[in-house]
């Protein structure tokens, strides 16, 4: 019989095999399958498992053909079918085009990389506590390198914002909002906000719009006359020169329709274009950076469109991560440089293959938390015959990365106002078991590493490095490239969680309690519970609001949000109010015993939690200011 080394032996080496072995039945899988259905039937097929409404894509091969195809429908109301040349929005993936308009201004002489940003927008309101060493500066805004917070809610859920807002409304927030939370230029910390920035950047620059500039002087010169910044919607919804009959509908679940709308950070994620346009831009990335023979772009530039540079994971020797406008993405043992984009109602994918000249661009009109999109990426990388490439061999680790074990925490958040979510529920625990490096997050499965050297280490679905084991003034860090984690203390993260156990026990012993005594008859005015157990009831007050407004209008200041506010802000005080009761009739007759003492607990175990919560920022619950 094995002992239980030897089973560990094995199931190592036939780990190892099969990540050998994977490149080879992988395109064993792939061969096999070009004989089966055509790509527009598996889109088809695949739309309809996923729920989705339509889509449309465009390929560029080596030889500098371009490829387009579109499945599904336009628009469920109307049963329009998709076609390849309908207009789609998408999303964050415009945010390559206008990092293009940045460079080209940088091209002209008009700018640097290394401008600082207070120096193109001195009125901003900007809080960085590195500013007399490392300002922000463009690059930084960039490659979301700024260290700024990436969105809020009002920014994300508004329909205030009317198409021609000033991109400055966008940051009518004070110095708390344009905080730099890292070091600018040490860590990639997406940011929505930093694109706003630069469109702001583009119109001090230009002395006008800047959709009408990036119009003019980006999409015209590359022939894509299909696109625009400029902000459109569908003919259904509207009509004047905003209503655009080739606008595909976007759509959420189970067919549900949305219209465009305008938004305060436009220049991050508002972009309309289509599938053909889309192949003309990935040719001119994956090119040198001319128009026509005359040099747009400058070469060194086009060369750091998707280079990570700068950042303590590069510098570290990580290569993947966000450059100048792509970021590099390993799938599938291929490598790309890609960016994604998510708009009201659409998804799109873009991804560029320089080495094989090659690219796809994929849009969806229905944004489905629960569909698989990445399935589609698959069948168009197999449709490409792009070379699968190896994983990286196994490397020596170094002696220390077994110091790197513990809890780790997102640094900085994704979103600055939901810090305390992400530190009680975003955690991930560092194990190193001697021979592989364990991520265990709280949500999500856990995740292999192999050492390939070092301190890099190789997720068992790439094919090269892909964590990075850091240490930063003396703080441990782990990192991917795009997210970043530090190390804890165990003893913060138990205060933590048991600041949540406790308060969760406290609120539910309220519910339960209070409610039973109601249902006896035996609840008062004059009882522990009556305040709290109001409050709490509360809570369900905001909630047929809620049901009967947008979610597009969680950040603006409605009836629903207002009345949140009101309720969570309601709920310490009451519960403040109930631990008074008790300490004002301790040791009186009437409220002696097991149950006064319970209620006692109970109370201080809430009001703790909704202390903490308040400290964090999240009480009393204000969506327009989150």
């Amino acid at each position: 019989m094995l002992k239980r080394n030897q089973y560990a032996t094995l199931a190592a080496r036939a780990r190892s095999w099969l990540r050998r072995a994977a490149p080879a039945l992988l395109l064993c899988a792939t061969v096999a399958h070009a004989a089966g259905d055509s790509l527009e039937a598996e889109f088809a097929a695949g739309l309809k498992e996923e729920g989705l409404t339509g889509a449309v894509w465009s390929e560029v091969l080596p030889d500098g053909t371009v490829k387009v195809g579109a499945s599904g429908l336009r628009d469920t109301a109307k049963q329009v079918p998709m076609q390849a040349d309908t207009r789609m929005q998408v999303g964050s993936v415009g945010k390559v085009a206008l990092a293009l308009g940045v460079l080209r201004l940088v091209s002209e002489d008009k700018l640097t990389l290394d401008t600082p940003l207070q120096q193109v927008l001195p009125e901003l309101a900007l809080n960085n506590p590195w500013q007399a060493s490392d300002p922000v500066r463009i690059r930084h805004l960039l490659a979301h390198t700024s260290g700024l917070d990436n969105v809020r809610f009002w920014q994300a859920f508004s329909l205030n914002p009317a198409p021609q807002t000033p991109l400055a409304a966008a940051f009518d927030g004070g110095r708390k909002l344009l905080r730099v939370r890292a070091r600018p230029g040490s860590r990639y910390a997406y940011s929505n906000m930093g694109y706003g920035l630069l469109g702001m950047v583009i119109e001090k620059v230009t002395g006008q719009p800047y959709e009408r500039y990036l119009d003019a002087q980006l999409l015209q010169p590359l022939g894509m006359a299909d696109s625009t910044f400029t902000f459109v919607t569908q003919m259904s919804t509207q009509a004047g020169a905003q209503a655009d009959p080739r606008l595909a509908m976007g759509h959420f679940e189970h067919g549900v329709a949305q219209p465009a709308v305008p938004q305060y950070l436009r220049p991050a994620a508002q972009f309309t274009t289509t599938a053909a346009d889309m192949a003309k831009l990935a040719q001119f990335l994956m090119g040198d950076g001319k128009l026509q023979g005359k040099r747009f772009i400058d070469l060194a530039l086009m060369g750091a469109l998707s280079e990570p540079a700068g950042t303590d994971a590069a510098q570290a020797g990580l290569a993947t991560g966000h450059g100048l406008a792509l970021a590099v993405r390993d799938r599938h043992n291929v490598v790309g440089a890609c960016h994604p984009g998510t708009a009201v109602g659409f998804r799109a994918m873009l991804c560029l293959y320089p080495e094989q000249k090659s690219a796809f661009f994929v849009a969806f009109n229905t944004d489905a938390e629960a569909a698989d999109y990445e399935r589609f990426n698959r069948l168009l990388l197999r449709d490409l015959e792009l070379p699968l490439r190896a994983p990286a061999p196994q490397g020596t680790p170094a002696p220390t990365v077994e110091n790197w074990q513990g809890v780790y925490v997102p640094s900085p958040s994704p979103m600055a106002s939901m810090a305390w979510v992400d530190a009680v529920f975003g955690f991930t625990r560092v194990k190193w078991d001697g021979e592989s490096l364990f991520l265990i997050p709280f949500q999500g499965e856990p995740k292999e590493l192999e050492p390939v050297g070092g301190l890099l280490f190789r997720a068992s679905d790439r094919s090269t490095p892909s964590h990075v084991l850091m240490q930063e003034d003396g703080k441990h860090v782990l990192s991917d490239g795009l997210r970043s984690y530090e190390r804890v203390s165990m003893l913060r993260m138990l205060v933590l969680w048991g600041s949540l156990a406790l308060g969760a026990a406290g609120l539910l012993y309220v519910l339960v309690v209070g409610v039973w005594r109601a249902a006896l008859r035996s609840l008062g005015r004059g009882d522990h519970l009556f305040a709290p157990l109001l409050s709490l009831l509360a809570l369900l007050l905001p909630l047929p609001f809620f049901y009967f407004q947008s979610y597009l209008r969680l950040g603006d200041a409605t009836i629903a949000s207002v009345l949140l506010a009101m309720v969570t802000g309601a709920l310490p005080l009451a519960t403040a109010f109930g631990l008074a009761r008790c300490w004002r009739s301790r040791g009186t007759a009437a409220e002696a015993g097991l149950w006064a003492k319970w209620d006692w607990v109970a109370l201080l175990a809430a009001l703790q939690l909704l202390l903490v919560l308040a400290w964090w920022g999240l009480l009393p619950l204000r969506l327009w200011q989150l």
